[in-house]
C-alpha cells in the first residue's frame, strides 16, 4: 500500500510527468510512513501507476497536465499526457529532484561498499548515527517541486504546507538505515559515538542556485572555512526570503533531468573522542611539558606531552590528540607532590573497549619512565574535563624556591618574609614571555610564605601564591617588572636557584586507589 491520500493524484501525475522518481513522488504527497520508501523500485512504481489508473475505468482517462513557461507563470495552454503513457516501470532517467538518490543509491551493493569502509577503519562501536550531506542544490530542485504541487492542490481546496513534505534525507535513512544496520550487526540511532556518514555530490547541477545570490545577495557571505558560499543554511535563509514569482522566473518548472547521477564523494567514518585525565608528576629540570620546538628547530629530546600520549595513543588507535593541563611549569622546574592535573583528548579513537585494568597497566607502562609518573589514569567525559579549567583565577598552587642573595641573610630578612600574609603583587608580562603573550600588568596575591635558613646567601622559600603567578620574576624582579619582590624586600639582588611546584590545589581528577 502506497498511503498515498487521494487529493495527491494530481500531484503525483504532475510529478511522474515532469521526471520525477516514484519515491519522490510519495515525498511530495506527504507520505509519512517509512514502508512505501523500502518497497523495491519496480514494485513501488508499479503500485503508483495502479494509484494513479484507480479512477473506476480499466484504461485511465486522459488527464491534463500543466507545465510552467518560461516566465514561471501559469498559460492557458495544457499539454495532454494519458496517465498510462507515463513510464514508471523502470528507472530510465536520473530523477530531477533527488538526482537519482532515491533511485541509484539504496542498493544492497552500495550498502556493501559503506560496510566494507568501516570493517576496513576497524573500529569498535555499538550503534551508529548516518550523517547524510546533500548537495545545496537540492533544496532548490524541492522548493520548485513544493511550489507546483501547492498549485496543484489549491485548485481543488487543498493546503499543502513545505513542512508537511517529507525531505530528502529523511526519506534516505528510511530506506538505507535498516539495510546497513543489517549489515553491520547494530542499529542505527539518533545519537551515537560513531558515524558512519556518506558526501554526495552533483557537478552537473551546481549553478542550479547561484541565482540565489543575484536575488537575495545579503544571504551569501564567504567564510574562511567554507569552499562555497553555496552552503545549506545559507540556501534555506535564500529561499525563505524570496518571493515565489521571483523564484518561478529564475527557475522555471520543471527542473532539467540531468544525464548523470549524484556521486558518493566520500564514506566518512569517525568516532568520538575520548578523554583521559590524571595526575603527572616532573622530577627532571631538563624535560619541556610540550614538545620545544624554536625556529623549526627541536631544543629536547622529548616531553611530558609525549611520554603520556605515546602509549595511550598506540592503545586507543586514535587518529591525533590534544594535550591540556592545569597550567604549566618551566623546563627547569619540578612538579612534586601528587602532582598537575592534566586531560588529553584523543581524537578518533578506533579502539574504545577499554577496562579499569587496561587503565592501570597504561599507567604502569607510563611510569617505567624515571622522568614523569602519572596518577589517577582515567577516561572522564568532555564535560569534566572543564572543571580543571574552572577557578584558574582563584585556585592556589605551593612553590618551594631555593633564594639567593646577593648580601649575607639576616634573621630579620627572613621573619619579615615569615610574617607576610595576603601580599599583593603587579606583575608585568615576564620578559621571557613576552613573545607568545600580551603585555598587561595583572595583581597577583601571596597568600603565605615561609623561609628555611641554608647558608649566608641561600634559603629555601616556601609559598602558596594564587594560580598565575611568575614565582621567578616575583625573586627578582624582572628589572622591576614585579612590584613588590623579595630582592626589593630584602634590599639586595636575588633570585632562584631552584624551584619546585609542590601542589596545584584543584580537586580534579578524582583519586584513584594505587
Amino acid at each position: 500500500m502506497l498511503l498515498i491520500e487521494e487529493k495527491y493524484k494530481p500531484v503525483a501525475e504532475l510529478l511522474l510527468s515532469s521526471g520525477s522518481c516514484p519515491r519522490c513522488v510519495l515525498r511530495l504527497c506527504c507520505v509519512g510512513s517509512s514502508a512505501p520508501y523500502r518497497l523495491p523500485y519496480k514494485e513501488l512504481a508499479d503500485e503508483l501507476w495502479k494509484f494513479l489508473a484507480s479512477d473506476g475505468d480499466i484504461s485511465p482517462p486522459s488527464k491534463k497536465v500543466r507545465l510552467e513557461d518560461s516566465d514561471g507563470c501559469r498559460t492557458e495552454s495544457q499539454i495532454s499526457k494519458n496517465v498510462e503513457d507515463i513510464d514508471v516501470s523502470e528507472a530510465p532517467q536520473t530523477c530531477n529532484l533527488c538526482l537519482g538518490i532515491l533511485q541509484h543509491h539504496c542498493s544492497t551493493a552500495f550498502v556493501r561498499k559503506i560496510f566494507h569502509k568501516v570493517q576496513s577503519a576497524g573500529y569498535e562501536f555499538q550503534d551508529f548515527v548516518f550523517p547524510v550531506s546533500l548537495p545545496a542544490q537540492l533544496l532548490v530542485r524541492e522548493h520548485s517541486a513544493w511550489l507546483q504541487a501547492q498549485q496543484e492542490m489549491r485548485k481543488n481546496g487543498h493546503l499543502l504546507e513545505k513542512a508537511d513534505i517529507i525531505q530528502l534525507k529523511e526519506a534516505y535513512k528510511w530506506i538505507i538505515h535498516p539495510m546497513i544496520s543489517e549489515e553491520l550487526g547494530v542499529k542505527a540511532v539518533s545519537k551515537s559515538l560513531f558515524e558512519v556518514g556518506v558526501v554526495f555530490c552533483h557537478q552537473d547541477t551546481d549553478e542550479d542556485c547561484h541565482f540565489l545570490a543575484t536575488v537575495c545577495k545579503d544571504c551569501f557571505k564567504p567564510a574562511k572555512n567554507k569552499h562555497s558560499v553555496f552552503t545549506r543554511m545559507a540556501v534555506v535563509k535564500a529561499l525563505d526570503k524570496i518571493t515565489d514569482n521571483d523564484f518561478c522566473i529564475h527557475f522555471p518548472w520543471p527542473p532539467s533531468s540531468p544525464k548523470t547521477t549524484c556521486q558518493v564523494v566520500d564514506i566518512q567514518c569517525n568516532h568520538a573522542s575520548v578523554f583521559v585525565a590524571g595526575r603527572y608528576n616532573k622530577y627532571s629540570r631538563t624535560l619541556p611539558q610540550t614538545p620545544w620546538v624554536i625556529d623549526g628547530e627541536r631544543k629536547m629530546e622529548s616531553s611530558v606531552e609525549e611520554l603520556i600520549t605515546e602509549q595511550l595513543i598506540a592503545v586507543f588507535k586514535a587518529d591525533s590528540f590534544n594535550f591540556s593541563s592545569s597550567g604549566r611549569e618551566d623546563v627547569d622546574v619540578r612538579t612534586l607532590g601528587r602532582g598537575r592535573p592534566f586531560a588529553i583528548e584523543l581524537v578518533n579513537p578506533h579502539r574504545i573497549q577499554v577496562t579499569e585494568q587496561d587503565m592501570k597497566d597504561l599507567q604502569q607502562k607510563i611510569n617505567h619512565c624515571d622522568k614523569i609518573k602519572v596518577r589517577d589514569f582515567q577516561i572522564v567525559s568532555r564535560e569534566a574535563v572543564a572543571h580543571m579549567k574552572e577557578g584558574e583565577e582563584v585556585k592556589t598552587k605551593c612553590y618551594s624556591a631555593l633564594i639567593w642573595t646577593e648580601k649575607s641573610i639576616e634573621k630579620e630578612d627572613l621573619e619579615l618574609l615569615n610574617d607576610m600574609k595576603e601580599l599583593k603583587i603587579i606583575q608585568k608580562t615576564p620578559l621571557r614571555v613576552l613573545h607568545r603573550r600580551p603585555l598587561a600588568s595583572r595583581s597577583r596575591t601571596i597568600h603565605t610564605m615561609k623561609t628555611e635558613y641554608m647558608d649566608e646567601h641561600h634559603f629555601r622559600l616556601y609559598l602558596k601564591t594564587q594560580a598565575g603567578t611568575y614565582i621567578k620574576e616575583f625573586a627578582h624582579g624582572d628589572f622591576g617588572r614585579t612590584v613588590p619582590n623579595i630582592g626589593s624586600m630584602m634590599k639586595t639582588t636575588a633570585d632562584i636557584q631552584e624551584l619546585d611546584v609542590e601542589s596545584v590545589d584543584v580537586d580534579w581528577p578524582p583519586a584513584l586507589e594505587d
